[in-house]
Order: structure tokens, then sequence, then C-alpha cells
């Protein structure tokens, strides 16, 4: 008996030294730290990252009706950009905001904090010139929607109006990442030429091809009709939407990528 005891507990002391060598490690080896938001780290900076919000200011950017940002209906605090409560009216607060430079072939990462209920988007692409009157400056538009409470993620076809979703033309895909109200999600928007990515969250929710006869018949069958060549330009603003909901914005970021044949 003693000949096959000993085995066994040489054995158990060599698996709790390994546990305690494992744990020992654990707390001695520091985490990996995350940079504080609106800032980048070394490694986003040297592989080309630019923040388009410093979490103080709202430089960069000016609104889709002039060339000064809005004097209500957005504000800057505690590091957020965020659209205020106007009722849920499209463009009736103090209208969309859009960056002050275009661009073409980018990645594009935004977080993004809704409330119960809200409704925004990133549009890209933007040209103002479009739409002067009331209501959303026109662009191709990455869906930022309450789905389970306001009612236009029951609108258009087959959920193209629900968040991540190229709005009004590409639903996002059905087992899309789905955080709780007042979460934080991030958005990621890729162009490069041509193709075009949306991502919610880590995960590819959806993606398209500009200029060929697929993309020109699902905008034959939008409400972006009655623009001809719409979401056919090869560059353009950037936008953050003002829908009258309260939505906030952080760590809005882009890298600019290589120019690439658009056809």
């Amino acid at each position: 008996m003693q000949s096959h005891t000993l085995p066994r507990i040489v054995e158990a002391m060599l698996i709790r030294a390994s546990l305690l060598a494992a744990l020992v490690l654990a707390v001695t080896v520091p985490a990996v730290a995350q940079p504080a938001p609106n800032t980048l780290s070394k490694k986003e900076a040297a592989q080309g990252w630019k923040l388009l919000f410093d979490g103080k200011t709202t430089a960069g950017w000016h609104s889709t009706h002039g060339p000064d940002f809005p004097s209500t209906g957005w504000e800057v605090k505690d590091g957020l950009l965020s659209v205020t409560e106007h009722g849920g009216e499209e463009g009736g607060n103090a209208g969309d905001i859009i960056t002050d430079r275009k661009y073409s072939s980018f990645e594009l990462s935004v977080d993004f904090r809704i409330t119960r209920g809200a409704n925004s988007g990133i549009k890209y692409f933007v040209d103002p010139s479009l739409n002067k009157g009331h209501g959303s400056a026109i662009g191709l538009e990455y869906q930022i929607l309450d789905d389970a409470v306001h009612p236009d993620a029951k609108k258009g076809k087959n959920g193209d109006r629900t968040q991540a979703s190229l709005y009004d033309m590409i639903p996002a895909a059905k087992d899309k990442p789905v955080r709780p109200i007042g979460e934080w999600n991030t958005a990621l928007i890729i162009v490069r030429g041509a193709h075009v990515e949306h991502w919610l969250d880590g995960k590819k929710v959806l993606e398209y091809d500009r200029f060929t006869p697929q993309f020109r018949q699902l905008v034959a069958e939008s409400k972006y009709h009655v623009w001809p060549n719409f979401g056919e330009a090869h560059s353009g603003y950037i936008l953050l939407q003002d829908h009258g909901f309260p939505v906030s914005f952080r760590n809005i970021k882009i890298r600019e990528l290589p120019p690439t044949s658009a056809k």
C-alpha cells in the first residue's frame, strides 16, 4: 500500500506547486493597460490612426449647414460628444455634424452609447449639397438604433434599418452582437476603394461593393433612388447624425488606407 500511496502524495504536491506558481504569476504580471478614452496607444499611432475627437473640444467638426459647429443640440462633457434630447426629430435640433475634410479609403472606429428608443447614425461619403433643406444630410449610413423599441427597426426590408445595417439597403447579420441599452458599442467601418465592411463590437455584420450592378439595384429599391449616382463618390465627409435622441460618442478615430481603384 505504501508503495502506491507515496507517488500519489508526490503527484498531489507537484500539482499544488504548479497551481501556486500560476497564481503568483497571475498576480505579479501586470495586465496590459488600456489607453484612456480619446487617446491613441503607441501601436495605434504607429499604424497611422488619428483622433477625430480629442474629448475636450469640437475641433475638426462643423455643421452641415455652415462652417461653424452648432451652438446648441450637441455638447462636449466628461470626454463625450453627445446629441441632446429634442423629441426624436431628424435634424430638428442643431442638425448633423461633419468632419472638416473628406476621406476616401479608410478604417473608421467609433464608440457609441444609446439611450432607450434612440436613433442616430454614422454616415460616410457625405455630400452636404445633396440635401440643403430640412432633415439629415445624404450619405451611406451605418445605422445606430434601439432595435427593440424604435419603430424604424420594423420598417424597410428584411431588417435593413436595424442597428449596424447599411440603412435602407442591406441588413446587418441576424447574429450581430447585442448589448444592453446604456453600454458602449464599437462601430467599425472599413472602406477599401469599392469594398465596404460594417463591423459591430468585433464582428463583421455586412459587406458590399460599390459601383456594381448589385449595389445600384439596392439604391434603386431604396429611399436614395432620387439622387443620381448615390453612394458612388470617390471621397466625402464623415457625419454624426442628430436625430433628436440622446446618443453619445467617444474614441472617434480614423486610419486612412492607401488609394485603391474604386471600380
